[in-house]
């Protein structure tokens, strides 16, 4: 299996299955004397672990990391650096009955047919577990914009659960770490709370909506064509297991708006940049950042280990009804939420690195 790496200079290889010893994350490219220890890493990852509270999986996890290489008296060196996750709770057992099954919404069938192999404990490689690596690595990146770009800031939060949205005017960015779903809306979050209770004493599952943010990212990132800022960090929140949408700024709903009222009017701020009357393009036009804040949101669809029973078929191609046993999130957006973030982290890092190695400073002056 090979594209186990993305980025261009900051660059991540993911490695490790669900079920495996340990799970973990290559990071090549952090640039130098970049402040960097095991418990500034935990702390993200302690947003992502399992068994938090209820509404997330059972699976009992430490995810406590390790740094083994490219880190020197709490600085990196520049050289590549290894980021490892020990497994410790795995219950392969709950998975021996579906050896010969594909499980309904999970990629079992289609690794089958690619592979002519597959790890069926919890899903291999295919596992949403892979995504504690990516937020290993992204808190990497965000040590790394600490330094280069101290004024960038990283919030992910939840906006809808099915078919709960926030309201937005009650948005409360004090409120996104006082709750379990990482929502800004506080009546949302009880709401949501007896909503995703029923949905899980059913047996069932749903979707979700999250929405990142990055604060205070300089103008001039990314470049035209094939190089575009949202086009990386579309295709970084894509990769997110489970995710089937993905959005900029106004996303789907610029098709529902007026060529007047979807165009950012600009104007001389006082301190002599550029502002703009409306965010609708999420902080990027042509590819390129304009200063604003960065929006992205994606879709996440209903976890596919249920117990309510589904048809299928064995690899001898007999029909079977699935029950899938385990320990599973009744709703994946609400870890989804530090993923997204990560991944926001390390995109905007690489486009860091790439503008500083091409142009250095933006050329273009106004004013």
């Amino acid at each position: 299996m090979s594209l186990n790496s993305f980025g261009h200079l900051f660059r991540v290889t993911t490695w490790g299955e669900s079920h495996g010893p340990a799970l973990g994350a290559t990071v090549d490219g952090c640039p130098p004397n970049v402040p960097v220890d095991a418990a500034q890493l935990q702390h993200w990852l302690d947003k992502r672990k399992p068994g938090q509270n209820k509404f997330t999986t059972q699976r009992r996890e430490p995810d406590e990391v390790e740094i083994l290489s490219g880190v020197f008296e709490g600085k990196s060196t520049g050289t590549p650096i290894q980021l490892m996750i020990r497994n410790t709770d795995q219950r392969s057992k709950d998975y021996g009955n579906i050896s010969e099954t594909f499980r309904p919404g999970h990629a079992d069938i289609t690794y089958w047919q690619k592979y002519g192999i597959r790890d069926y404990r919890g899903g291999g490689r295919s596992s949403a577990r892979e995504t504690a690596a990516r937020v290993a690595a992204g808190g990497i990146a965000r040590a790394a914009i600490k330094t280069l770009a101290p004024t960038v800031e990283i919030t992910g939060y939840m906006t809808q659960i099915g078919p709960h949205k926030i309201d937005r005017s009650k948005f409360d960015w004090d409120q996104i770490d006082q709750n379990e779903f990482w929502t800004p809306d506080a009546q949302a979050a009880k709401d949501w709370a007896d909503y995703l209770d029923d949905i899980r004493k059913a047996h069932n599952s749903v979707g979700a909506v999250i929405e990142v943010v990055a604060k205070g990212v300089p103008a001039g990132l990314g470049a035209p064509i094939y190089g575009k800022l949202d086009t990386d960090l579309a295709a970084a929140m894509m990769s997110i297991n489970a995710v089937k949408g993905v959005e900029i700024g106004e996303g789907m709903n610029a098709a529902l708006l007026m060529g007047s009222e979807n165009a950012d009017e600009i104007f001389m701020g006082n301190d002599g940049h550029p502002v703009y009357s409306s965010n609708h393009a999420g902080g990027i036009l042509g590819g390129i950042s304009t200063g604003q804040d960065v929006v992205v949101r994606f879709a996440v669809k209903p976890t596919s280990s249920i117990l309510t029973p589904r048809q299928s078929i064995t690899k001898s191609g007999e029909p079977i009804e699935v029950v899938t046993k385990g320990r599973h999130d009744p709703c994946v957006g609400i870890r989804a939420v530090p993923v997204g973030e990560a991944m926001m982290a390390c995109v905007i890092l690489d486009h860091l690195l790439l503008h500083r190695g091409q142009i250095g400073e933006n050329q273009g002056k106004i004013g």
